[in-house]
Parts: structure tokens; sequence; C-alpha cells
């Protein structure tokens, strides 16, 4: 019987670039946003807008952390109704780096456990991963809606993984 052999991969380090990733393409869709949608009513004028889409990701993230390391430094959460771009993309960032510590630490435990999420710390990841690839489809629905569409090649660029993975290794 052939021998197997484990993969060639160190899956800690992996599993945080992606969510670093993850990262960069938020950045990257706000980066490419126009900013008259920023404040812009949604359709109808029901629902969120784009910045306050983007505050509740950032709270989200600020939830997680008071709930799993709440004695570690962390951002402050944000107020959709007057967080500016900037001010959002600046959150977001410092969000996604306490978030990265809290991933990273999890990965060093022996049953991979974050405090009051189950099952584990992958499971986070990909919870974090999936909530904010929600959002920055909304983000993007309702760029168009309300007449700023996303640049083509933005639209793209946020699928361009080698591209996004390159730009974070480089920061």
């Amino acid at each position: 019987m052939p021998k197997s052999s484990a993969p060639n991969i160190d899956l800690k380090k992996a599993l945080l670039e992606t969510y670093a990733v993850n990262e960069r393409i938020n950045q990257y869709l706000l980066e490419n946003l126009d900013d008259a949608a920023w404040n812009a009513d949604p359709p109808g004028g029901k629902g969120r807008t784009i910045a306050a889409v983007v505050a509740h990701m950032h709270n989200v993230r600020h939830m997680w952390l008071v709930a799993a390391a709440k004695d570690k430094p962390m951002p402050e959460k944000i107020d959709r109704a007057s967080v500016t771009r900037k001010e959002a993309m600046q959150a977001l960032a410092e969000s996604a780096k306490a978030c990265s510590r809290l991933l990273a630490e999890s990965l060093e435990l022996p049953q991979g456990q974050v405090k009051g999420f189950k099952p584990d710390v992958v499971g986070m990841i990909g919870y974090l991963i999936s909530h904010d690839a929600h959002h920055r489809g909304q983000i993007a629905a309702l760029a168009r809606q309300v007449g700023h569409p996303l640049p083509k090649a933005a639209t793209f660029g946020m699928w361009e993984w080698g591209s996004r993975y390159k730009e974070i290794s480089r920061e």
C-alpha cells in the first residue's frame, strides 16, 4: 500500500491570509465606490444606505470581539448615520486586524476554540468571510440601484483573488 503524505501547506498561515484577502477585497470595493453612492437613499427609501451597511459590517465584528476577546484592544463601534467612507474604511481595517489577532490566537489552541462561537475558529473564519461577502453583494447592488454602479473593472477585480493576495503580501 502506498504511503500517504501530509499536505505541504501551513494551514494556520493560509487561513489567516485568506481572511486578510477578504478584508483587502472589502477595501478594494470601497476604494472603487463613487462618493455619491455612500449616503444615497436606498430605492424606495427603505433599507440601509451603503454607509449603514459598512458600519454594520464593522459593528458585527466589534460584537464578536467583545464576546470573544473583551480583554484585548479593539476598535470602537461606528455610527452608521455619520461615518464617512474614509472613517469606515479605517474602522474596517482596524476590526479586521483585531479579528485576525483573535483568529491567530484561537488557531494556536488545541481545539481551536473561540469563546462564544461554535464550532471552532475555522467556522468563525467561514462566518466572518460569508458575512462580509453577503454585504459586499448588497453594496454593489445598492450602488447600481442608486445610479452609481461600480466600474466594471472593480466588479471583476473583487474576484481576482490572486491580485488581492499580492496586494496583502506587499502590506
